[in-house]
């Protein structure tokens, strides 16, 4: 756009006069209706006007200038329609206006103070909202004075998601495509942040995308995680587990009700319910409740190039496979070696000789333990042994934080008023 366009604010809008085009007053605005769907600033396709008692439509290429204040039609004869809702249409001042969006720039809730429409590429479009307690202000001053007020706290559209799912005419049908631009833990504070239903509509919009829906899961604290579960089937739950990392989705099942559990880890798929029940059998604050046991080991004798070959296969997650395993014949730990000093190696070069360390914990060692040895000696993940020296998992650095500092530590300064 090579010029600003001019901003008009719902709140002037909603109440103005509806003039014919002989300049004869008909009715008055009682809200204005967009399309929500695939364009970046949604389209005015109507307005809904008081005319002799009732409630009609008028259909945007029926009106002519919009002002504050007042409407005028941009023909003498029109046919003003009953109105009644359609598909994707929202009502901005009933629907929007005072209710709380998604900023997904600023990963953030906000609130719609005012709702703001311009003239944009011939049609009336909603173009942004003002989050500011100066517009709540605003809407209580004179229509005389009301325009002159400025506030600062603009956010354009582009970066908003509203919450559809009061609305009867979206419901399910519209998505939130711009929140594929977060990172799980963001959409997890969004989640944690909003009032429950909001907090359902966001993990609705993800289930197209199951794993990334795990993903969220992974990131929410444990009461926000059973809480949204606990509408859901043994079986929706059961296939949840399966796409979570293993230790996160240990400590999912490990707040169930004993009877749950036992139905819920039924359905589980028997590789993941195995290594579920495993982790189950220790106490949640020890290595052993901790570690994941997803890890990749090879023997003594393994080159630079099978190592490298063993980690591309390896469906464990990136942090656990910073560190391979060292292991003998009778699989006894023997030592890790680190992924760039794989990369680094000369072609051939066996994984004994590029061993790095040796440190270990047992299933029974506490957070103290774990912590000092991860400091003292600069370590990202620690293997966990048996009593024969055999790995049995690995314990990152990330599941060590997720214990030692609460969620509501990790998630500081992320939410505002806008």
């Amino acid at each position: 756009m090579s010029t600003v366009p001019r901003i008009l604010h719902l709140s002037l809008v909603v109440g103005s006069r509806l003039i014919d085009s002989d300049g004869r007053r008909i009715g008055e605005v009682t809200d204005v209706l967009v399309s929500l769907g695939g364009e970046e600033y949604p389209p005015v396709t109507g307005i809904v006007a008081r005319v002799a008692g009732r409630e009609v439509f008028v259909p945007a290429d029926a009106l002519g200038d919009i002002e504050p204040g007042r409407i005028v039609l941009a023909r003498p004869r029109i046919d003003l329609q009953p109105f009644q809702r359609r598909d994707n249409e929202v009502l901005l001042k009933h629907d929007l206006l005072d209710r709380q969006l998604i900023n997904v720039d600023g990963a953030r809730i906000v609130r719609a103070n005012e709702i703001e429409i311009a003239r944009v590429d011939g049609w009336w479009r909603v173009v942004g909202v003002d989050t500011g307690v100066r517009s709540l202000l605003r809407r209580l001053l004179p229509r005389t004075v009301a325009p002159h007020v400025q506030t600062p706290s603009f956010v354009d559209w582009a970066s908003l998601e509203p919450f559809t799912g009061h609305i009867p005419t979206i419901r399910l049908r519209v998505g939130h495509p711009k929140l594929a631009r977060l990172h799980p833990a963001e959409l997890a504070d969004l989640v944690e942040a909003a009032p429950r239903d909001h907090g359902e509509e966001i993990i609705a919009s993800l289930h197209d995308d199951p794993e990334r829906e795990a993903d969220l899961f992974e990131e929410l604290g444990d009461e926000h995680q059973l809480e949204f579960v606990e509408d859901r089937s043994d079986a929706e739950v059961a296939a949840l587990l399966d796409r979570m990392e293993v230790d996160d989705a240990a400590d999912l099942v490990a707040q169930l009700d004993e009877d749950r559990r036992a139905s819920v880890l039924a359905l589980v798929a028997p590789v993941q319910q195995r290594r579920l029940r495993t982790l189950l059998g220790y106490e949640p604050t020890t290595a052993g409740g901790l570690m994941s046991p997803e890890f990749v080991a090879v023997y003594l004798q393994a080159t630079r190039e099978e190592t490298l070959e063993r980690v591309r296969r390896s469906s464990a997650p990136g942090d656990a496979v910073a560190w391979v395993f060292v292991i003998n014949a009778r699989h006894r730990y023997r030592g890790a070696v680190s992924l760039p000093d794989l990369l680094r190696a000369d072609d051939g070069a066996q994984v004994v000789e590029l061993v790095s360390h040796t440190r270990s914990v047992a299933p029974d060692a506490g957070l103290g333990d774990i912590a000092r040895l991860m400091t003292d000696y600069d370590l990202t993940v620690v293997p966990v042994l048996d009593d024969q020296e055999r790995p049995l998992g690995v314990v990152t650095v990330d599941d060590l934080l997720e214990i030692v500092i609460p969620p509501a530590e990790r998630r500081f300064g992320i939410f505002g008023s806008g």
